[in-house]
């Protein structure tokens, strides 16, 4: 075992070599953009697991998305960290929520909700209010940050004050809107998403037996993206610790950017304050961009509160790399057909159209670069479609495969999944230009790849397991394809070529980013997607929408990033 413990040292640097041998006792990773900290969390647990210092079945490792945790997961068992827990705050809340209500309130757990808009548009017609769909999707995100703040009603109706509300409904509609929505829900015991960590927390805090199971069962906590996490989160991590003080958070401050949903990164800047005696360790080594793009971010971030100074981990030629341009258009259709026409080129020239992301700052923005890249032939994938194994097709390539592998057992992998999906309609040559026809190419290409790539010996019946597996942990594979994203969606993700589109004033900052505070989310928002690009980044801009007369001015960020740091 203390081999395999050295192995695991010999692959981190200096500071993540602190982190992964600090086992014990309150610990903040303060993680800059591209300083390997899923990697350091990984080793740390594995470190701990190959020591001894940990029991696998009694490590919590906790993140925001099911993607997220699914990466975890798939690194800690490469490691051989085996039987550790990663999973999403919901997902550790609801187990806990379904083992233990039938034992605390006796009878099933109440139905979770699929969304509030089905119950809310029954309160509002209760109400006899008149609300279109995205008057209702505001409200639901007003409901979602109130439950996340651990606000009640009447403590919302004193804050809605100030909060920006739907236009047709004033604080007195907006609380009276909500109350029936509560109503509603208990009359039919049903609760939403944020109602099962507030449920799991009242359990926790209300029941000593179940407070000491769920204390029993998990001793260590490891807090990915905790920059990210809200009142309530917090609040119900408190009480799975139960005054103990194994716990270890990983952020960063500049990557703040779902303030609007109640996310708060105090909690990571105070975490000194909370547990005075922790370690505190700054990873600012960055191993992901070139100088010039790592320049830009921290001209960007300099002197903002929180913000880590990143350094290019290599001096190397690799290291030094091209500086970001910053280009003007004379309207988004222009904007559009330069990005794409950049993408083709790069692309014939040999570069993968996987490793290269358009981001931009709201989804509208898309339609005009999906219009341009299909002129030129570039097969594209949105962050905004269905999630991979959402897709009809996928879903029917599992189940055939699946079907296929009870029957066939001493067939070439490849040639057993090639077979399934030509019935499906996969063919050896893509189809021309792009649409839904494309799209359903790029999928199935996507299976087939796996299927060429999974090491000798992969039985079909292992290919399919491997499938569902991913499928549970949404693990998608790589297409062959361009990525269109918007700033938001691109978190936590990285392109050899990042172009960062729109950077005028009204879309970043966006125009309802009022105030210092909405300004600086915006800022951080920019910030993520500088810091996703690896090798090359493309700055435009356009200066009026198309078919507009009005005229845009450029981004203020842009003024900053290209203006030499101050001395």
């Amino acid at each position: 075992m203390s081999e395999v413990a050295d192995r695991l040292l010999d692959a981190l640097d200096e500071r993540q070599r602190e982190v992964a041998e600090t086992l014990l006792g309150p610990v903040c990773v303060l993680a800059g953009a591209g300083t390997g900290k899923t990697r350091d969390i990984t080793h740390r647990i594995a470190y701990g697991v190959a020591t001894g210092a940990y029991d696998p079945s009694r490590v919590m490792a906790l993140t925001f998305t099911t993607r997220a945790a699914g990466e975890l997961l798939g690194r800690l068992r490469a490691l051989g960290a085996d039987g550790v827990a990663a999973r999403t705050f919901h997902s550790a809340a609801l187990r806990q929520l379904h083992y233990f209500w039938p034992i605390v309130a006796g009878g099933n757990p109440p139905r979770i909700l699929d969304g509030k808009g089905p119950v809310l548009g029954q309160a509002a017609g209760a109400l006899k209010l008149n609300l279109d769909t995205a008057a209702l999707r505001d409200t639901a995100a007003e409901i979602e940050w109130r439950k996340v703040n651990k606000l009640s009603i009447d403590d919302y109706a004193r804050a809605a004050q100030t909060r920006s509300l739907p236009s047709r409904l004033t604080v007195d509609s907006m609380v009276a809107l909500q109350q029936r929505y509560e109503t509603i829900k208990d009359e039919r015991r049903q609760i939403d998403f944020e109602d099962v960590l507030l449920a799991t927390a009242g359990m926790i805090e209300a029941e000593p037996r179940v407070a000491d199971q769920v204390r029993s069962q998990y001793r260590f906590f490891v807090v990915d993206e905790y920059q990210d996490v809200s009142p309530l989160q917090h609040d119900l991590l408190s009480l799975w610790l139960g005054g103990r003080r194994e716990l270890c958070v990983v952020g960063d401050a500049s990557q703040t950017i779902y303030s609007f949903a109640g996310a708060t990164s105090d909690y990571l800047v105070r975490f000194g304050s909370e547990y005075p005696d922790a370690r505190i360790v700054r990873l600012e080594d960055n191993y992901r961009s070139t100088t010039p793009i790592i320049t830009l971010a921290n001209r960007l971030m300099r002197g903002r509160p929180g913000a880590l100074t990143l350094h290019a981990a290599s001096d190397g030629g690799e290291s030094r790399g091209a500086t970001p341009s910053v280009t003007k258009h004379v309207d988004d259709a222009a904007e559009a057909a330069s990005i794409a026409q950049s993408i083709a080129r790069r692309i014939d020239d040999g570069t993968p159209p996987e490793s290269i992301a358009v981001l931009y700052r709201i989804n509208t923005q898309s339609i005009a670069l999906e219009s341009a890249l299909a002129r030129f032939g570039v097969p594209v994938q949105s962050r905004a479609d269905s999630r991979f194994f959402d897709q009809i097709e996928v879903k029917q390539a599992i189940m055939l495969l699946r079907g296929a592998s009870i029957s066939i057992t001493d067939e070439p992998l490849f040639k057993s999944v090639s077979d399934v999906l030509r019935g499906l309609g996969w063919r050896q040559d893509p189809p021309e230009g792009g649409g839904a026809e494309r799209a359903k190419w790029e999928s199935l290409n996507a299976l087939l790849t796996l299927a060429e790539e999974a090491p000798a010996g992969t039985t079909l019946a292992d290919f399919v397991r491997e499938l569902q597996r991913r499928q549970q942990q949404q693990h998608a594979p790589t297409r062959a394809a361009v990525t269109l994203a918007t700033l938001h969606a691109a978190k936590g993700l990285e392109w050899d070529v990042v172009y960062i589109a729109g950077l005028s004033e009204g879309l970043v900052p966006i125009t309802f980013a009022q105030g210092l505070d909405a300004v600086d989310e915006e800022r951080r928002l920019f910030y993520v997607g500088i810091t996703r690009a690896r090798r090359v980044l493309e700055l435009s801009w356009a200066q009026r929408q198309t078919s507009a007369r009005a005229e845009r001015a450029p981004s203020r960020f842009l003024d900053e990033v290209r203006a030499p740091a101050a001395g």
